[in-house]
């Protein structure tokens, strides 16, 4: 962490694979997030570097907590958001630890698009997406009944 890096903070729903894959969450105000995260060696390819689906995740994380960010003044009480579609480029191979930035580019009452780039912490680009995003309030279940989004981690 760099000191120009704000402390990590609390992600507004419990997520259990973003804590699986141990990202942390260091900014989300103003349409904007900025998410962190050690790469490990079961985060790797056989090449290893970062496996691009612990990349993808990660943009689609940054940018659905932007999309959350850009919706009220309290983003931690904004609606959940479910991703409709993502384009995504790879660069560079990401090491080390990354850190993703996503961006609310625009948003309706109902849609949210967003782009988000991951970096290595020297700030060299290793991936780039465009999303867009559908905010709701609650998910439908097995039976058909709609159920809320999780909130905090259970203690």
């Amino acid at each position: 962490m760099t000191d120009k890096t704000p402390p990590a903070m609390a992600f507004p729903a419990y997520i259990p694979f973003v804590e699986h894959l141990g990202f942390e969450l260091h900014r989300m105000a103003d349409g904007e997030a900025e998410l962190q995260m050690d790469l490990q060696h079961a985060h790797m390819n056989s090449f290893s570097v970062a496996h691009g689906g612990v990349t993808m995740t990660l943009l689609d994380v940054a940018m659905a907590h932007a999309a959350r960010a850009g919706h009220g003044p309290d983003p931690f009480a904004a609606p959940g958001v479910v991703t409709i579609e993502m384009k995504t480029s790879f660069m560079r191979p990401g090491e080390g630890r990354l850190r993703a930035i996503g961006r609310l580019l625009h948003r309706t009452s109902t849609m949210a698009f967003c782009e988000a780039s991951v970096l290595t912490m020297a700030g060299e680009l290793c991936a780039h997406a465009t999303g867009t995003f559908k905010y709701m309030r609650a998910l439908p279940g097995r039976e058909r009944a709609i159920r809320p989004f999780s909130g905090p981690k259970p203690e």
